[in-house]
């Protein structure tokens, strides 16, 4: 059964005592919606682009302050740095065994992924704006 002979509990009974599996499946789920969000709107956004090869200043400022293709690409922007966040809060948990190291990296990675995500924005609506 398993290399301790004196240990007659069953591997369901000794699995038990490590902990809930509830919460993996939450973030398994966002990380694939923020996957489809983040490819859709690329492919939009890589379209986009695309059309623009010969583009002058004028043109590529006037497509981006579209409204629609504004609002594609503060999703895109929002769903990427979403969806780089959870995949390094899985790589942290993952290969960071140390406690203070985890907790750290898992707030340097929110907040850059934060700060990054609201500067992005930021410039997106600047353009969008008019301003």
């Amino acid at each position: 059964m398993n290399g301790n002979a004196k240990d007659l509990r069953t591997p369901l009974k000794r699995a038990r005592g490590l902990g809930s599996a509830k919460d993996g499946t939450h973030h398994f789920i966002w990380q694939r919606i923020t996957a489809l969000a983040t490819g859709l709107s690329g492919l939009w956004l890589l379209g986009m682009v695309l059309s623009l090869r010969t583009a002058d200043y004028t043109v590529v400022h006037a497509l981006v302050a579209d409204p629609v293709n504004a609002t594609v690409l503060v999703a895109f922007l929002l769903g990427m740095f979403w969806h780089a966040k959870l995949g390094l809060q899985v790589i942290i948990e993952d290969y960071v065994h140390t406690p203070l190291t985890g907790a750290v990296a898992q707030l340097a990675v929110l907040f850059i992924c934060a700060l990054a995500a609201i500067a992005s924005v930021l410039a997106v609506l600047r353009i969008a704006l008019g301003s």
